[in-house]
């Protein structure tokens, strides 16, 4: 299985693989300064954006087909030969379950491949709620973004609290404060205001051209 593009191909791509999942609806400004945080402090050789095709956490919910939230994310991503885009839940029947994703990824690459997943602090704190949280723990070292709004204690310690519990090291990737949110870019483009400035260029003409986000 072919997972996204670039220059890196898992024969030669050294240890430290990041990884970043999300329904990206759309992707923003904040996921790429984090990601691009995250290869910079810990010097990981790229960061694989993956799409998810059916959040689990989102049953119910209206989103945006998969197809448009895959090709604005490689739209945003290909500027950036670190990051890359992935397949691998679009083409999975059923709910989109990160521990599955890591297990393919984990196949993928050579043994001594180190997988760190990247996401909101917030998230991680929820972990109990995720798929098998006890192998996700043994699949990846979790990177935690702490995103503004939140108590910077209260996180903190919410995450040791997870350390102690699990036995694991969670680290902590320093982020400009960026209070940009997909759901706040939904809400402009449905009323018409500008999302400028908040997502990349492609992606703001990508929504534009297909009329996303419009009711």
């Amino acid at each position: 299985m072919m997972l996204g593009g670039g220059d890196l191909t898992p024969e030669r791509t050294p240890a430290g693989i990041g990884v970043m999942g999300g329904t990206f609806d759309p992707i923003h400004l904040a996921h790429l300064v984090t990601a691009e945080a995250a290869v910079e402090q810990f010097g990981l050789a790229k960061v694989i954006f993956v799409p998810a095709r059916e959040p689990p956490h989102k049953r119910g919910l209206v989103i945006t087909p998969a197809e448009h939230r895959y090709n604005m994310v490689e739209l945003a991503v290909r500027s950036n030969d670190r990051f890359e885009v992935s397949r691998a839940e679009l083409d999975r029947d059923g709910p989109s379950y990160t521990v599955d994703t890591l297990e393919e990824l984990r196949a993928s690459y050579p043994s001594g491949t180190r997988l760190y997943f990247i996401t909101g602090a917030d998230a991680i704190l929820d972990i109990d709620t995720w798929r098998h949280p006890e192998r996700l723990f043994e699949l990846c070292t979790f990177i935690a973004a702490e995103r503004p709004g939140l108590s910077r204690e209260a996180v903190r310690e919410g995450l040791r609290e997870l350390e102690r519990r699990y036995g694991v090291s969670i680290l902590r990737v320093n982020v400009p404060a960026m209070g940009i949110s997909s759901t706040d870019i939904r809400q402009r483009a449905r009323s018409g205001r500008s999302i400028r400035y908040l997502v990349p260029e492609a992606v703001e003409e990508y929504i534009r051209r297909h009329g996303l986000y419009r009711g």
